[in-house]
């Protein structure tokens, strides 16, 4: 006798053994029991959720001899003559490809006759959104008024491409996505009749890449069984045969992109390429593994929202602590946008290693996550002492708030100093204050790092763009060289937001003044550069 995959084998052949859609099975039992039974049923879910498997059983039962408590006893003649196939009472239409007027004026013509066998003749219509306009107007009249021996059952994944006229005539029933957990246990129930030795991690992994659908369930462990026939199937041999990537390689790619450490997360996409992963579900996966880091950072409950296990929990309570929010909001977003793109990208490998370093170099984008991540780089590698940098950045090496170097022009220049005048411009000395820098306006310069990172955005992005000067009566000047930022930061709440993150990282009170200088318009001599005097440690004599 030859092979029959699990998922035919295994069919439900009764209402009890449907898994995951007890709303509708109880109430398809109780119309059958308390004979109320409709002459028009839509069934509506993803694939793999039962609709024509349940539509199947509801045929049996109506037709059943000896039903017990709703659903088909499969023993009487009706019920054996409907499971083989051969019942003239169930007849099953492919809309997608009988889907003209002609084949409903066909059944139009065959509802006239009653049964020759049984109480009813049932009509199971698949996919029946694929029917054209003129089909489903064709049906209509006989859905709405069927003889009392006729029921019809329609089944569909888009509800939504149904005609409202077909909706209003048909009791609807929403199949929901199966639950891991449920799919899981009848995987397990399964193996276990079939003798198959499997792993309970392989088995819930499984069950996730099903993503709701028993079928696919089903039909994933076959593949996987057969591959390693006769061995124990376990939850590395399933990751092998799905071209899934366990994660602990997730986990190294990202500290690799944290650490924004190119070469070695070029090296680990080049390993999975030759190991025969599948990109598109690379990408998948990574995104659903971003999804669970930020569901650790956010959440204090993780054991009721995460189907990891303890190891893996810890681990990624671990990572969650390396990473903040908004980055975790940029990957994701930049990684759900691959994921579309990759199903019709012919380079895939290219697209993902791109999305990659886009991870590792925010510069790369302009939205208000990248600037955000932009900052924190900037923020990095002044902490870490950078001592030298490429052509264009400041004196030492140093970057200013808003990552140019410190020292330059609004405009983009480099004031004349140690590195010598701007280019193409005259001999121009360095403004000269007319005292020396308050001591308070000095500290709050040598913290204003601090400061920045303490803010909120949108005043942390604001700052980042800011020059740090020295007003009338000795009040910090904040310049801009943007006349947006000039007028956000200017406002009363943002003044006393800045002035009192001042006043909790120095302990004393410092004054802000904001002003905004135009690109080519604000000299050096007009607002001195704080962070540069101070950063070159320039004596101003009284």
């Amino acid at each position: 006798m030859s092979y029959t995959a699990l998922y035919r084998k295994f069919r439900p052949d009764t209402f009890e053994d449907v898994k995951g859609q007890d709303h509708i099975i109880t109430t398809l039992k109780n119309q059958i029991k308390a004979d109320r039974i409709g002459h028009a049923y839509l069934f509506c879910g993803t694939r793999g959720t039962g609709k024509t498997t349940v539509a199947k059983i509801f045929a049996k039962a109506v037709n059943c001899e000896h039903p017990v408590d709703g659903s088909p006893c499969g023993e009487c003649a009706m019920c054996k003559s409907i499971a083989a196939g051969t019942s003239m009472n169930v007849i099953e239409i492919d809309a997608a490809s009988n889907n003209g007027v002609d084949n409903i004026r066909e059944i139009r013509e065959e509802v006239t006759y009653r049964p020759t066998e049984g109480k009813y003749k049932v009509y199971i219509i698949d996919e029946v959104h694929m029917l054209s306009i003129g089909a489903f107007n064709a049906l209509l009249k006989t859905l709405e008024e069927p003889p009392e021996y006729v029921i019809f059952i329609l089944a569909t994944t888009e509800v939504h491409k149904i005609p409202i006229t077909i909706l209003s005539r048909c009791q609807q029933y929403d199949f929901h996505r199966i639950s891991l957990d449920t799919i899981a246990a009848r995987l397990q129930e399964l193996m276990e009749k079939e003798q198959v030795d499997v792993e309970e991690r392989a088995i819930r992994y499984v069950a996730k890449a099903a993503d709701g659908s028993m079928r696919d369930a089903l039909s994933l462990l076959d593949q996987c069984i057969a591959f390693y026939l006769g061995q124990t199937l376990t939850y590395e041999n399933v990751l092998d045969v799905l071209g899934a990537v366990d994660t602990e390689v997730f986990s190294r790619l990202l500290r690799n992109v944290l650490k924004r450490d190119i070469p070695k997360v070029m090296d680990t996409v080049d390993e999975l390429i030759m190991q025969g992963r599948e990109l598109s579900q690379l990408a998948a996966d990574f995104t659903w593994y971003l999804r669970n880091l930020l569901l650790a950072k956010t959440s204090d409950q993780l054991e009721d929202v995460l189907e990891v296990s303890s190891e893996n929990l810890e681990q990624l309570k671990e990572e969650s602590e390396m990473i903040e929010v908004d980055q975790l909001l940029r990957y994701i977003r930049i990684f759900s946008e691959l994921s579309g793109q990759l199903k019709y990208a012919t380079q895939k490998r290219v697209m993902l290693e791109v999305a990659l370093i886009k991870l590792c170099i925010p510069a790369m984008e302009s939205d208000t996550l990248s600037i955000l991540d932009r900052i924190r780089v900037v923020e990095d590698k002044i902490e870490k002492g950078m001592v030298a940098a490429p052509a264009g950045y400041g004196a030492q090496g140093q970057m200013g708030v808003n990552g140019l170097p410190m020292g330059g022009n609004m405009s983009g220049g480099t004031v004349g100093g140690a590195d010598g005048p701007a280019a193409g411009a005259g001999p121009q000395k360095l403004a000269e204050l007319p005292k020396a820098i308050p001591e308070d306006i000095r500290e709050v310069v040598q913290n204003f790092r601090a400061i920045v990172r303490e803010s909120r955005p949108p005043l942390k992005i604001c700052l980042g763009r800011a020059r740090l000067s020295l007003g009338g009566d000795n009040r910090l000047l904040l310049v801009f060289s943007d006349a947006m930022d000039a007028e956000l930061a200017g406002t009363k709440e943002h003044l006393k937001e800045l002035e009192d993150l001042i006043a909790e990282q120095i302990g004393k009170e410092v004054e802000v003044e904001v002003r905004c200088a135009q690109d080519n318009t604000a000299a050096p001599v007009d607002y001195p550069d704080l962070e540069q005097l101070i950063h070159m440690e320039i004596t101003v004599e009284d």
